[in-house]
C-alpha cells in the first residue's frame, strides 16, 4: 500500500492518480476535514474558504477536471488597490490616474529616469527597484512585502517573482496615468469559482476517488520498519510513501533524522494567516472580487469578496468580506480574537470599506501554514532536506512539500507526478 501524508490539494491529486493507475493509496490527514488550504467554513449562514482562491488555470487538464467536480461561475478579473483611501486599478503601476498630480509625476519621473541596477539582481529589493523606479518601488511594492510577507523585500530572494508582477511599458504607464480605461493587464482573462460548496468544490472528484482517513495525526515516521506512527496509536505499513505536509513538520516526524537535516528544517520559514470573516446586511461593499491593502496602519494585506464570487456563499440580500492578517516568526500578531474583529471592523468602517452597523456574522481563526517564504537561506536548506528525502525514498509534492510558491493548479499537478513518479512507485 501507498500512504499519502495530508489531504489538501497535492495530497488528493497524488491518491486520485494512483488510483486512475491501479494502485492502492490511503491518504491521512490530520484534520477532520480534507481540503488543507483550499478547505471552506461556515459561520451563521456564510461560507467563506482559507483565504482568497480563484481557478485561472491555462492548463486543460485542471481545467477539465475542475469542471468535473463542479459546475462554476466565470469571472473577469476585477481586482483593486486601496492605497492612502484611494481606489486603484488593478495593477497599480500602470493605472495611476485616481493619484495626485505631485504623485504621478514622482512614479512617472523614477520610472523614466530609473538608473538602478538590472543585473546581478540579490533580493526582491532590488528587483522591485529595477523594473519600477524608487517612488512606486516603495511606497507600493514594498510597503506590501511588509504586510503580506512579514519582511522587508531585500530578505526575500527574487526567483519567486516570475509573471507574478507585471512590468509595463513607458507608453501604458503614461496612458494609465492619464485614464481609468485601460486594457486588463493581469496574467489572467478568467477566474472560476464553484457554483456551491466553496473553492473546496473544485476537489471533490478527487477527493470521492480517494480512500481518505481523517482525524490522523502522524507523529512517527519508523523509515527501517516501513511504517507510520499515529497519534491514536496505530501503526500502518506502506509500500511506498507520499508526502504533503510541511518539509519542517515532516523532517521532525523522521526517527533519527540527520542533524544536519533537521538543522536545514528549521531555516525554512512559512507565514500564517489570520482569517477575519465577516457576514453584512446588504451589498454596500467594494465591487471587487479581491483587493491589496498598502496603507500599514490598517493590518490586513488583503480582502476577499466570497459572496461576489458565487452568491451560494451568502444569504439573500447579504454580502461578505474575509480579510487576511499575516503573521510569523519575523513579525508578531499583536491583536487576535476578537481584538482583531474589532480593528479591522473600526477601520474598515473609516475607509469606507464596509458598514460597521451592516456586520450580523464576524469569524477569526488562524491559518498556520500559509505561504513559503523565500528567505536567502532557504535554496541551500531546501537542497538538503530534498536530497536527504529522496536517499531514503520519501516523494514529495505540494506548495509545503516543494516549498514552493504554487499556486492550486501547480499543486494538484505535482501531485500527479509524485504518483506517476515510476522509479518510486516501484522500489520494494
Amino acid at each position: 500500500m501507498i500512504v499519502v501524508l495530508g489531504a489538501g490539494i497535492a495530497g488528493l491529486s497524488a491518491a486520485y492518480h494512483l488510483g486512475l493507475a491501479g494502485r492502492e493509496a490511503v491518504v491521512y490527514e490530520k484534520s477532520a476535514r480534507w481540503g488543507g488550504l483550499c478547505d471552506s467554513f461556515e459561520v451563521d449562514g456564510f461560507r467563506f474558504d482559507h483565504g482568497i482562491h480563484l481557478s485561472f488555470t491555462k492548463d486543460d487538464y485542471v481545467r477539465e477536471l475542475f469542471g468535473k467536480s463542479s459546475t462554476f461561475h466565470s469571472h473577469a478579473p476585477r481586482i483593486g488597490n486601496l492605497y492612502k483611501h484611494i481606489w486603484i486599478k488593478h495593477p497599480a503601476q500602470n493605472n495611476l490616474c485616481p493619484l495626485s498630480v505631485s504623485e504621478k509625476v514622482r512614479v512617472i519621473k523614477d520610472f523614466v529616469e530609473n538608473d538602478n541596477p538590472r543585473d546581478n539582481i540579490r533580493d526582491y529589493e532590488m528587483w522591485l527597484r529595477a523594473q519600477y523606479g524608487n517612488y512606486f518601488a516603495e511606497h507600493f511594492p514594498m510597503a506590501y512585502t511588509r504586510k503580506y510577507w512579514t519582511v522587508d523585500a531585500r530578505d526575500l530572494e527574487p526567483s519567486w517573482v516570475g509573471e507574478k508582477m507585471y512590468r509595463p511599458e513607458l507608453e501604458e504607464v503614461l496612458a494609465g496615468a492619464m485614464t481609468p480605461e485601460t486594457p486588463n493587464t493581469y496574467y489572467a482573462d478568467e477566474m472560476r469559482y464553484p457554483v456551491k460548496g466553496g473553492y473546496r468544490s473544485f476537489l471533490s472528484r478527487m477527493a470521492n476517488g480517494c480512500e481518505i482517513g481523517l482525524d490522523s495525526r502522524a507523529v512517527c515516521i519508523d523509515l527501517r520498519n516501513r511504517k507510520v506512527l499515529f497519534e491514536d496509536g496505530r501503526e500502518v505499513h506502506y509500500e511506498s510513501l507520499i508526502s504533503s505536509i510541511p518539509l519542517p513538520e515532516l523532517i521532525g516526524l523522521i526517527e533519527d533524522a540527520p542533524a544536519s537535516v533537521a538543522e536545514a528544517g528549521a531555516k525554512l520559514t512559512a507565514t500564517s494567516s489570520a482569517l477575519v470573516s465577516l457576514g453584512l446586511k446588504g451589498n454596500t461593499i467594494p465591487p471587487y472580487l479581491w483587493f491589496y491593502i498598502y496603507d500599514e496602519d490598517f493590518l490586513p494585506a488583503r480582502c476577499s469578496s466570497p459572496g461576489l464570487k458565487s452568491p451560494q456563499n451568502v444569504p439573500a440580500g447579504c454580502s461578505s468580506l474575509q480579510f487576511e492578517i499575516h503573521f510569523s516568526k519575523h513579525r508578531k500578531l499583536d491583536l487576535t480574537g476578537d481584538d482583531l474583529v474589532d480593528h479591522v471592523v473600526a477601520k474598515g468602517s473609516e475607509l469606507n470599506i464596509l458598514d460597521r452597523n451592516a456586520v450580523i456574522a464576524s469569524d477569526c481563526r488562524c491559518i498556520r501554514y500559509a505561504n513559503v517564504l523565500f528567505e536567502h537561506s532557504r535554496t541551500n536548506a531546501l537542497r538538503t532536506i530534498h536530497s536527504y528525502l529522496d536517499e531514503v525514498g520519501i516523494i514529495y509534492c505540494g506548495r509545503f512539500g516543494k516549498w514552493d510558491y504554487l499556486w492550486s493548479d501547480q499543486s494538484l499537478m505535482s501531485g500527479k507526478q509524485a504518483a506517476l513518479n515510476r522509479d518510486f512507485l516501484e522500489r520494494k
